[in-house]
């Protein structure tokens, strides 16, 4: 048998927590419970009182006027922000009064603002923030995520993140291995295959445990990656030996000096063809100013303020060779670098080369310079991408590169794409007008430099104004600099050059044993050299290091 138990109304109304009013068709109040008379500070005696001596900007009039409820509306009530509803009370068809229920919300608005304050912190943070929910979809992007990407918000909030994947967004997904691990997460992320950020991605777990969204921050390393890159670059810069390549970003400090018909021509052609990325290849013999001429072009194209890196492709040994250009990733091969190395050809991005003595250049490593020169692009060893450059490539020799090429040793392509533009620089037997100009340079600048008063007597002039120079600018420089700082009498007399000069001069006179000794090995290198059309097979007929023929030959230049 069913009980019926009795609930005093009262008892509800005092058992609630939000505030309830009740006032008749004449805003008189009929009813306050527990919670409204807390709020209002009311005490008993306030039935029969006009509402707005409690709520003073109340709003039960409209509902009484319109017979319409007014749901959520906000209002401060004793200093207390609220949010009321009203609702028409009827009986028999007839309006009697207005029920207000009234809601404290002071605690949901402190809520409220911190979560607008959370908000901009995350909108003005310096990191890209992006969060999904456990399913994997985007619920929220911040300005910085924005900015880091170039994505716009609008494009992935709502979106799921193997959508986004699939649409090459990004090339992997952290916030779905957190789903999937269930902890942090970091990873290298590769953003719309333009930059790399690594992202952070860190599960919010609800009150079972169970992951409720991911938080990722978001740190762009483009630019870290970028002076990393510089480091290396200047790292390689720093340890470049001397006697195998030098650098140099501001051109150099030589003079051009020329009176000769020849070389006036030579001039007017560097100027036109240097403002274009076109290949040059110099001729000549040593020591008549190939690598001058080089510093030249590059001083005066539109790349002067950029890398110049000169290679002596002859004194690099062979097996370092193909490393010292390209460069190597780390672990390509032993002994290598842990962090691998930048190449000499990748440090002149958008610079200059000059690949001295190319001649030299071995015939395995032609095939990847033909590839630079027409792809442009390299690849480092033991790395599987190639990447772009933008280097012009000046070539230097003093050998037969076409008989070269009728011979076997030389690639015909490669030879064809370094001889775009060729410039032959002559001998200074060939123009001999500018031995005298150049003399009178060299003493005078070396006299300068060394703050030393000097001067030629006319006599060793006209023994050096009728020399051959067969060692050409090069011997002619280090004569003057040799005569300038040697010599301790202020004028120069013929007694004081070098003894091979009174050989010329004085024909009866027999040379020292040192002067014939050091012919005879000269004639002994040359005569290897002609034979076997390299330095390294010469080195190798004689029993020697390259490396040491290489050396006489640049002291007997």
């Amino acid at each position: 048998m069913s009980q019926f138990i009795t609930i005093d109304p009262d008892l509800i109304f005092s058992s609630m927590t939000n505030g309830i009013i009740v006032v008749d068709r004449n805003t008189k109040v009929l009813l306050m419970n527990a919670a409204a008379r807390k709020l209002l500070n009311v005490e008993e005696g306030y039935a029969g009182k006009e509402i707005h001596q409690f709520v003073p900007n109340t709003e039960v009039q409209k509902v009484l006027e319109s017979g319409e409820s007014t749901i959520g509306v906000k209002m401060t009530i004793n200093d207390v922000p609220c949010m009321v509803n009203r609702t028409p009370m009827y009986r028999d068809e007839q309006l009697t009064g207005v029920v207000s229920v009234i809601q404290d919300i002071s605690q949901m608005e402190h809520y409220h603002s911190i979560m607008k304050n959370m908000e901009r912190i995350i909108e003005f943070s310096m990191d890209g923030i992006y969060v999904v929910n456990k399913e994997g979809e985007t619920l929220l992007v911040n300005s910085a995520y924005e900015h880091i990407t170039g994505f716009g918000r609008e494009e992935l909030i709502g979106n799921h993140m193997a959508h986004l994947m699939e649409q090459g967004y990004f090339d992997q997904s952290v916030s779905l291995l957190v789903l999937e691990k269930k902890r942090q997460v970091s990873i290298l992320q590769n953003i719309g295959g333009r930059k790399e950020v690594i992202v952070t991605g860190n599960p919010v777990f609800d009150e079972a445990g169970d992951i409720h969204m991911v938080v990722t921050s978001v740190h762009d390393i483009t630019q870290l990656n970028e002076m990393n890159h510089e480091l290396m670059k200047a790292k390689s810069f720093s340890e470049m030996s001397r006697n195998r390549y030098s650098y140099s970003m501001d051109g150099t400090d030589e003079e051009v000096i020329f009176e000769s018909g020849q070389m006036k021509e030579i001039i007017n052609k560097v100027r036109q063809v240097a403002g274009f990325p076109t290949t040059i290849l110099l001729t000549g013999p040593s020591g008549t100013g190939k690598e001058v001429i080089a510093n030249l072009i590059h001083h005066v194209s539109t790349r002067k303020d950029k890398p110049f890196i000169k290679v002596n492709c002859g004194a690099i040994p062979e097996p370092l060779l193909e490393s010292e250009l390209f460069g190597y990733e780390k672990g390509a091969f032993t002994g290598a670098r842990q962090e691998g190395k930048i190449g000499l050809l990748e440090l002149a991005d958008q610079g200059t080369v000059l690949l001295d003595e190319v001649g030299e250049l071995p015939l395995s490593l032609q095939v990847k310079m033909l590839r630079v020169l027409q792809e442009k692009q390299i690849q480092r060893i033991g790395s599987s991408k190639a990447k772009q450059l933008d280097i012009r490539i000046i070539s230097a020799t003093n050998r037969n590169l076409k008989k070269m090429v009728e011979q076997g040793e030389f690639r015909e392509d490669l030879y064809y794409r370094l001889q775009v533009v060729e410039l032959h620089i002559p001998p200074l037997k060939e123009r001999p007008e500018d031995i005298e100009i150049l003399i009178d340079h060299f003493f005078s600048y070396f006299c300068r430099l060394y703050h030393i008063h000097k001067s030629l007597s006319h006599e060793t002039k006209s023994i050096l104004y009728s020399y051959h120079w067969p060692g050409n600018v090069r011997e002619l420089r280090n004569l003057a600099e040799s005569m300038v700082v040697s010599v301790p009498s202020f004028s120069i007399e013929p007694k004081d050059l070098p003894p091979h000069f009174h050989t010329i001069a004085q024909p009866d006179t027999p040379p020292s044993l040192k002067l014939q000794v050091e012919q005879y090995e000269k004639r002994l290198i040359l005569d290897a050299l002609q034979k076997h059309g390299s330095i390294r097979k010469a080195a190798e007929s004689l029993g020697v290091d390259h490396s040491t023929i290489v050396k006489k030959l640049k002291k007997w230049e």
